[in-house]
């Protein structure tokens, strides 16, 4: 007898097993490595990485080697940062493949032998025990039965028994039993490599990187909008190129959000320690952003919103009986000494121990045991009080109740009984003892995996957030109901199976959208639920524990790794919680939007100033014919602008109630008008300026160049909030006191004329006042936009 062109007695020959290695490949997962180097060299690709590599073109040709010395190291800094940050995370694929077996044993040549798992192939025969895990998917052809711990797959919290035609999955852990079995499918080709697949697939672009590429190509066309401008007028005067082409490197300069990488990527570090202290470790940062973002949260069950150990229900005692007399029973026909106790042992001895019930049944002595079975479904044990003996059994409530001599209106009772715990969601077991007149039925046990503790509680604080909280498991539909009810998820649960029955896409999606949670779920449906939410437009969270949950937490906007999970799961997500349960992700969202929010008015503030100084540098030269800072003012304005800025990190914010995104058509119009306040501002004081000290020019720059890092730093107490800037909460100390200092340091560097021109101390604290000023108009402008907006 052959299967898969295999002989049962004597397995596959070598010769043969070579063939088919050559034809599968190794019986392991493969990896995608990229080269080191290109993963370096792709972070010096992007809009702002081309604005800062042109600015450095640009001041080579010029030779200006103290700007292109400058530019480079920002460029660099940048691109080590983020290539850091990459190193760091852990590789997915890596962790998923130490979950394969190493050691299988197997039938070649028609011997028995023990060889590395990575070297099974389709048609080989391998035998299988008690603790082994399981090296590859395979058909069982002989033994009595298995059961076998599938939880880190399907996410099913009990073992589950196979058995002579059943297959099992590579990864699973055998529980008991022993069996043969035919490998079916190796390495990417197995219900496990399918988990993988997922997982390589699941590529998502962040919206920050969304935001990052918006902003930069913004800023882009107009730089290069303006720089043609002013070409096509210097060639209209017939001005000195290289000149022209100066300046187009102080436009470049200008118009670079140089340091936005480096602000943004500090404040979201400064997030993820202050995440760290609530127990959420961030293993990637613009997962924060992310974060902040998602209004649904698709939650694994098993684990994650319950304990993943079975407890004991309200127990139904039968005939007589009382509560301690079925967990007595229950016990006795345990095995709970034995190191391979199962769940549902684990879980009456524990019942017995909480009624005070366990140091009594010492007395009793085990003289017969005999383990769970498939075929009578059912465990047996004879034993001894030392007065008597007896028997007693436990196991599926029919089998049981059949066992037993009921009467027509017990048995009517018992159905309903049962009925009822499965419309529940509990797992009903039945307890029976044997005194030698016949087997009496002594009641029934729910079991159940409970939620915990903390989860109704967090799931209701997440709700206030504004998320909607969706349970994803494995388990029955009526198992899922039932917890759902108790967590306060909702009631409608979906079925994957009816689910998937479903025609029109259409009609799929608005089900899985409008859904409280779904069950009988297996990881290439949880991957399609986070798709088609995505593709709804939402923003996906996702948390889990098990190499089942690792496809859909890599591919969730934001995938959340709970306590315990396995090395796959933590590899996959981008925030991995410390603590037990889900309570410590209501507040990681909340800091998440307090993170979100101090970026937002980072790149408020940012475009804005950009704007200002690129258009009033382009209008000065093209129609006064004058530069109005010189190229060293410029860089001295990147420097105090964009340094004390990095105290925004820690600049108190209103918490939001509601998921918060990047809104581009919003921020880059309120930016811009901000800019153009800005540019209008410049203009009226350089006119003041011009009209007091004619042809002055060096007074005039250090003039304007002060006005810009005053007014330039008042705007992010406009752009900070979106109130009137003088509501609260107030702007932190270290963000106020870090922008007044550079403001003095600005200040002195202008009225004592430290590289540059000097004006005084008279027209500093007239530039002083004239930029407070025009920061409450500033904010008025932007009060109008955000009205007008709905901001």
């Amino acid at each position: 007898m052959t299967t898969y062109n295999t002989s049962f007695k004597n397995g596959l020959s070598s010769e043969e097993a070579k063939k088919r290695l050559e034809k599968y490949g190794y019986n392991e997962i493969g990896e995608k490595k990229v080269n080191p180097i290109i993963k370096f060299l792709s972070y010096f690709w992007g809009p702002i990485s081309w604005m800062i590599e042109i600015a450095a073109i640009l001041s080579a040709l010029v030779k200006d080697w103290a700007d292109f010395g400058m530019i480079m190291v920002l460029l660099i800094v940048n691109g080590v940062v983020g290539f850091w940050e990459e190193h760091k995370a852990e590789n997915v694929v890596e962790a998923l493949k130490q979950k394969m077996a190493l050691k299988a044993k197997i039938l070649r040549d028609g011997n028995w032998k023990t060889i590395p798992a990575k070297y099974l192939v389709p048609g080989d025969i391998v035998r299988v025990k008690i603790g082994d895990i399981v090296p590859a998917d395979m058909i069982i052809v002989d033994g009595d039965y298995v059961s076998v711990d599938e939880s880190a797959l399907t996410g099913e919290s009990l073992p589950v028994s196979k058995h002579i035609g059943d297959e099992l999955y590579s990864g699973s852990i055998i529980k008991r039993g022993e069996v043969i079995g035919v490998v079916k499918a190796t390495g990417i080709n197995t219900y496990f490599g399918k988990t993988v697949k997922l997982v390589e697939t699941a590529k998502t672009i962040s919206s920050f990187q969304k935001m990052i590429i918006t902003v930069g190509n913004y800023l882009i066309i107009l730089a290069i909008i303006l720089i043609a401008i002013i070409f096509a007028v210097s060639i209209y005067r017939h001005e000195s190129l290289i000149e022209t082409l100066r300046f187009a490197l102080v436009l470049a300069v200008a118009s670079i959000p140089a340091a936005m990488p480096a602000v943004l990527s500090i404040t979201m570090a400064i997030g993820a320690l202050n995440l760290a202290k609530k127990q959420a470790v961030v293993t990637k940062l613009v997962s924060i952003e992310e974060l902040a973002g998602v209004d649904i949260l698709c939650s694994d069950k098993t684990g994650t919103l319950t304990k993943n150990q079975l407890v004991c229900g309200e127990v139904v005692p039968f005939n007589s009986f009382k509560k301690e007399d079925v967990i007595t029973y229950a016990v006795l026909a345990s095995r709970y000494e034995d190191s391979d106790a199962d769940a549902i042992d684990i879980a009456i001895l524990n019942e017995a121990k909480k009624l005070g019930i366990f140091d009594k049944l010492k007395k009793y002595k085990l003289l017969n045991f005999v383990p769970f079975d498939p075929v009578i479904k059912r465990t047996e044990a004879t034993v001894s009080s030392g007065k008597e003996s007896f028997k007693t059994a436990k196991g599926a409530p029919q089998v049981i109740a059949d066992l037993c001599n009921l009467d027509d209106s017990t048995k009517i009772e018992v159905s309903k009984v049962i009925d009822r715990l499965a419309e529940q969601g509990y797992r009903a077991l039945g307890v029976a003892v044997n005194r030698g007149n016949g087997w009496e039925f002594v009641g029934i046990i729910p079991l159940y995996d409970p939620p915990r503790e903390d989860a109704p509680e967090a799931i209701s604080c997440i709700k206030k957030l504004g998320v909607f909280v969706k349970m994803v498991t494995g388990d029955h539909i009526a198992i899922a109901k039932n917890i759902a009810r108790m967590l306060g998820i909702g009631n409608n649960i979906v079925s994957m199976t009816e689910l998937l029955k479903m025609k029109k896409e259409s009609e799929m999606e608005k089900l899985v959208e409008e859904a409280d949670g779904f069950s009988e779920v297996y990881p290439e449906h949880k991957y399609k639920i986070v798709d088609i939410l995505q593709k709804k437009g939402h923003f996906v969270g996702m948390t889990g524990d098990g190499v089942n949950d690792a496809p859909a937490l890599k591919k969730a906007d934001c995938g959340i790794a709970v306590a315990g999970a396995t090395d796959a799961a933590r590899a996959a997500a981008d925030i991995v919680l410390l603590s037990p349960g889900i309570s410590v992700i209501a507040d990681a969202i909340t800091e998440a939007r307090r993170i979100f929010q101090r970026m937002e008015s980072y790149i408020t503030y940012r475009i804005a100033e950009t704007i200002r100084i690129l258009f009033f540098m382009t209008l000065s030269i093209l129609v006064f014919n004058f530069y109005p800072i010189t190229a060293l003012m410029v860089v001295l304005l990147a420097l105090l602008n964009d340094v004390p800025i990095l105290a925004i990190a820690y600049d108190n914010v209103i918490e939001q109630k509601k998921p918060v995104v990047w809104e581009m058509k919003k921020i880059l119009p309120i930016s811009t008008v901000l800019g153009l306040a800005g540019l209008a501002s410049s203009f009226l004081i350089y006119y003041i300026v011009e009209m007091l000290y004619p042809g002055q020019y060096g007074f005039i720059q250090t003039f304007i160049f002060l006005k810009l890092i005053i007014e330039g730093h008042s705007t992010i107490f406009v752009t900070r909030t979106k109130d009137w800037l003088w509501s609260k909460p107030y702007p932190s100390p270290i963000l106020f006191w870090g922008i007044m200092l550079t403001n003095i340091i600005g200040t002195l560097i202008a009225v004592y004329g430290i590289f540059i021109t000097p004006i005084g101390w008279k027209w500093a604290i007239f530039i002083w006042i004239y930029a407070t000023v025009w920061m409450f108009i500033n904010d008025i402008v932007k009060k109008i936009m955000v009205k007008k907006l709905n901001m």
